[in-house]
């Protein structure tokens, strides 16, 4: 199994509030990796040390180590913006760009100049709204604007938007938590065929999705991991109690 990400000792206050603790963690590369655990565990605050997004939150503090292949994400000098192009985030409610169905694809590749303008650019917005499975839906009417989307379709242009840049690595906090269960499926489907090229970590609280899409399995507790390791074995044979308790719905 190799190794794509790796925490070393990652501690993380909120203010007073120590909401990671000691974290070491291997996470395998080109897998769906999932982190599950009970509401205000840590599953988020885990996800967005990844791509350095709890910098975003007032008074957070961050120790530790996260190497993306042993790049260290918070080492000096470090560039933020190309963090976070390389580990994209996909949220629980989607945030279309208020502009055309079209323009979110391309704003990426324009801001980030790569691609030409022309023939270039439409094969390739048509390229990553294919791999989001939204291009049979949305090739008559590129140019309308993406807030006529429905939630679901906002979600994998949301995808499609961040797949543009060309990540190695996707995370999802819960993506679709606020989807319809068709639109949910969708997603699942399209990670599932995604996890062949990118390596993917996902929240979920949702036990039977996590049983659906994880190759590999953290779960947290009270700021902590527990327990890791592929999902077979999690999920079948815990070795913490812990985790027996609650994948049994004990809490």
């Amino acid at each position: 199994m190799d190794t794509h990400i790796q925490l070393q000792d990652v501690n993380v206050y909120y203010g007073d509030n120590h909401a990671l603790k000691n974290i070491n963690l291997e996470i395998p590369k080109g897998q769906i990796s999932v982190i599950m655990g009970p509401s205000g565990c840590g599953k988020t605050t885990l996800l967005k040390s990844l791509n350095r997004f709890l910098e975003l939150s007032d008074h957070t503090c961050i120790s530790g180590k996260v190497l993306i292949e042993g790049m260290d994400l918070y080492a000096p000098g470090m560039d933020v913006t190309e963090i976070r192009k390389k580990a994209g985030l996909l949220a629980q409610r989607p945030h279309p760009l208020p502009m055309s169905i079209y323009d979110n694809v391309a704003y990426g590749l324009r801001i980030h100049k790569m691609c030409k303008k022309g023939c270039d650019l439409d094969n390739r917005v048509q390229q990553y709204l294919e791999m989001a499975g939204l291009w049979a839906e949305v090739k008559d009417r590129l140019h309308a604007p993406a807030s006529r989307l429905s939630i679901g379709q906002q979600q994998r242009l949301c995808l499609a938007r961040g797949l543009a840049v060309e990540p190695e690595i996707l995370l999802g906090d819960e993506p679709t938590s606020a989807l319809d269960p068709l639109s949910a499926q969708h997603i699942e489907r399209r990670l599932l065929e995604l996890k062949h090229s990118y390596t993917i970590v996902l929240v979920t609280h949702i036990l039977r999705q996590a049983r659906r899409l994880a190759d590999f399995v953290v779960f947290m507790y009270l700021g902590e991991v527990v327990e890791a390791g592929l999902a077979e074995q999690v999920f079948e044979r815990p070795c913490q109690a812990r985790t027996r308790a609650y994948l049994q719905g004990e809490f």
